[in-house]
């Protein structure tokens, strides 16, 4: 009598988008992606037992008529903390899966245990899955967190094996479940090893499911590669509902929370955060902080705005021009993009005259922000002319604008709000588009507006003793 033995098979999974190939590839043809692809032994399931699996995560539910489906007032769950609560849309959606990925160090796990301790405040079950630390080891992270002191209500485990997991959720039916990390999360069903493609995707897709029919709220822990996006399959961001990005220095002080896909709210909003002793602190005015140590009546530091979703921002700017001492001038850009850059010192040198090619240029958004928003492109652009003229900008004056390639000076949105968050700060003039006045006289902004039109118009206006020459 023939058995029939199961055995391994090789395979091939990129590493980017996942896709798996029988044979080893240099080029992904789904990504596009060169030298992603690594080797798998993958060994599949009996079918009884991944049933089984599928089945426990919810599969086995039967389609039900939209409008038989009730939605409560009650679908989200305030965290606690303001900012966060903020990025994920007002609140824990129900069921929903949160992705929170980072560099090491930066303070995913800081922040999950943070939320695991306002949730059990508020007489929420929730279980934390560590499978890189020992129960003893987080709970001292804990108690130097201040988490976890009623400990009622908040479980851990130290455990790697998703059938153990799945089965701790079952039972102890959490309100919130926090896994830290999906890297080291496996399937006894795959012979892959932990953090693999095919272990990363599996895993991730039951969890999903289990959120799912059980109404637990999952956050996953993503490792990050060494490009800063995060590792395992691209297909791992397409399961879950939201994906939280930590962005900022781990060797600073302040942390930027970003979501960069968000199915329950909008993917504009940021928090923002400082990492000290006992965890992550909300910022509640990063303005204030982003210009706390800003240098008066020194060259080339200009305040812009950035929006972020409804909150507007203000940051400095600054700017250091110098005669190169090589044949091919340095251009450096931190917190903006160096391709603009490069764009508005061509259009200084084209439209105003400046001898810029000779010179080594220089931008840094401070507090290690990092500004996209066309707005501030007049403000760059005035902070490198300040910086090369050596004549200073008023410390009390804020700059807008989106700067054309004729040097015109075109409109912005979201105005008020940025004029409103420049009041609040004390600033007494706005530099702002010509275009974008007409909207404001009912607005009742309290501070001086400078209309301009061209680049030209502004620099002379600004940078103190430009007119004069």
């Amino acid at each position: 009598m023939s058995k029939t033995i199961a055995r391994k098979k090789t395979i091939f999974s990129c590493q980017h988008c996942g896709y798996q190939s029988p044979k080893w590839l240099g080029k992904c043809p789904d990504c596009n992606s060169w030298n992603s692809f690594i080797e798998e032994d993958y060994a599949p399931a009996a079918a009884s037992g991944r049933d089984n699996r599928r089945g426990a995560a919810g599969y086995d539910r039967p389609p039900v008529l939209l409008k038989d489906v009730e939605v409560t007032d009650a679908a989200r769950t305030a965290t606690g903390i303001i900012e966060l609560d903020r990025v994920l849309g007002g609140g824990i959606v129900t069921g929903s899966v949160v992705l929170i990925g980072g560099d090491p160090g930066i303070g995913k796990s800081t922040i999950s245990l943070q939320i695991s301790n306002q949730l059990t405040a508020a007489g929420r079950t929730v279980l934390y899955v560590s499978g890189e630390e020992s129960v003893a080891q987080t709970k001292l992270r804990a108690q130097r967190l201040g988490a976890g002191r009623g400990g009622e209500k908040l479980y851990i485990v130290n455990q790697t094996d998703l059938a153990l997991v799945t089965q701790y959720i079952r039972e102890l039916k959490p309100d919130a479940v926090f896994i830290d990390s999906i890297q080291v999360l496996f399937d006894a069903g795959i012979g892959s090893a932990p953090g693999s493609v095919s272990q990363v995707r599996e895993c991730a897709g039951i969890l999903t499911q289990l959120a799912k029919s059980s109404g637990t709220s999952v956050f996953i822990i993503g490792h990050v590669t060494k490009e800063g996006t995060l590792a395992g399959p691209r297909v791992l961001e397409h399961i879950v509902d939201t994906v939280l990005y930590f962005e900022g220095d781990r060797f600073s002080t302040y942390r930027i929370l970003r979501a960069v896909k968000n199915r329950f709210g909008s993917t504009n909003e940021i928090g923002v955060f400082e990492m000290a002793s006992e965890g992550l602190k909300e910022v509640r005015n990063p303005s204030e902080i982003f210009l706390s140590e800003r240098p008066k009546d020194v060259s080339g530091s200009v305040v812009v705005s950035t929006v972020e979703g409804g909150r507007a921002l203000l940051v400095e700017v600054q700017s250091l021009v110098s005669r190169s001492n090589f044949g091919y001038a340095t251009r450096r850009a931190h917190g903006f993009d160096f391709n603009r850059l490069t764009l508005l010192v061509a259009v200084l040198e084209k439209r105003m005259g400046l001898a810029l090619e000779s010179q080594d240029i220089f931008v840094n958004v401070a507090g290690g922000f990092k500004i996209e928003d066309p707005a501030c492109d007049l403000g760059v652009t005035l902070a490198v002319a300040s910086a090369f003229l050596d004549r200073t900008v008023r410390a009390d004056t804020a700059v807008l604008g989106e700067v054309g390639l004729t040097g015109e000076i075109r409109s912005i949105s979201q105005i008020a709000v940025r004029l409103n968050e420049a009041q609040k700060l004390g600033f007494k003039q706005c530099v702002v588009p010509a275009n974008s006045v007409k909207g404001l006289k009912a607005a009742g902004i309290g501070i001086t507006l400078i209309p301009v039109s061209t680049l030209k118009e502004a620099m002379d206006l600004i940078i103190e003793g430009r007119a004069k020459k």
